[in-house]
């Protein structure tokens, strides 16, 4: 893969790191891929090199930077706990200005040629949300992001194309918090809601026990064709 670690430069002007991986071609439309709450690990890094080899130029912040930069957790229980540590200590307001200043970069790339997208896992999911309410990216895909079903006074906000992903047995994001966001995009231009049966909060990650094979790929195809239209 033809990856690196790149030095971005936040609103506030401190410097923080993001992975980008390029194409095979070396050029392609722009992702933003918004980790997990372990960091942008080696989970995190094969996605976005996955995405790479589909075409796109990946870029993967890190979200945690102000809090310790260069977080990169494992799903053992040690790790999980200092994860979850992390999340709850999140500046919510820069985290969301540092994905802003992330796709802008993204955008300046001299690889990048046609569209930004942002695609996010778990809290990453949610920061994806938000970010296209920020109105600087062109479209977005939130896999099981939880907390969206508390944030949609957003949606009329909203204007880009939503794609959302959910786990049938997601006890964090229950039933009634997916028909919240169904509802609140239902008169939406494009805004996709999928729900897979059987799977779990966290079933696109192979490194943990949630990792559903059937559903991971389920989504990913869709996602797919999906980007494929939107950054076009």
């Amino acid at each position: 893969m033809n990856s690196s670690t790149v030095t971005l430069t936040s609103h506030d002007g401190q410097a923080f790191g993001a992975y980008l991986s390029l194409p095979p071609t070396g050029t392609g439309p722009g992702l933003v891929l918004i980790q997990e709450i372990w960091g942008v690990n080696a989970h995190i890094r094969a996605v976005a090199d996955q995405y790479a080899m589909d075409g796109y130029v990946v870029m993967a912040p890190d979200v945690f930077w102000r809090q310790g930069a260069g977080v990169d957790l494992k799903y053992d229980a040690a790790d999980t706990q200092e994860a979850y540590r992390l999340m709850r200590n999140l500046d919510g307001p820069n985290a969301a200005a540092d994905l802003v200043t992330t796709a802008q970069a993204l955008r300046q790339r001299p690889e990048r040629t046609g569209k930004v997208g942002a695609l996010g896992f778990c809290m990453g999911g949610r920061l994806a949300f938000q970010l296209a309410a920020s109105g600087a990216i062109d479209a977005a895909v939130c896999y099981y992001g939880g907390g969206i079903q508390n944030q949609l006074d957003l949606a009329p906000s909203i204007q880009v194309p939503l794609l959302f992903h959910y786990g049938e047995r997601d006890a964090h994001i229950p039933p009634p918090a997916v028909d919240a966001v169904r509802a609140a995009f239902a008169s939406h231009a494009n805004a996709q809601v999928h729900v897979y049966a059987d799977a779990d909060h966290g079933f696109n990650c192979w490194g943990r026990p949630a990792y559903h094979q059937r559903a991971a790929a389920l989504a990913r195809g869709r996602t797919l064709a999906w980007l494929s239209e939107q950054l076009d």
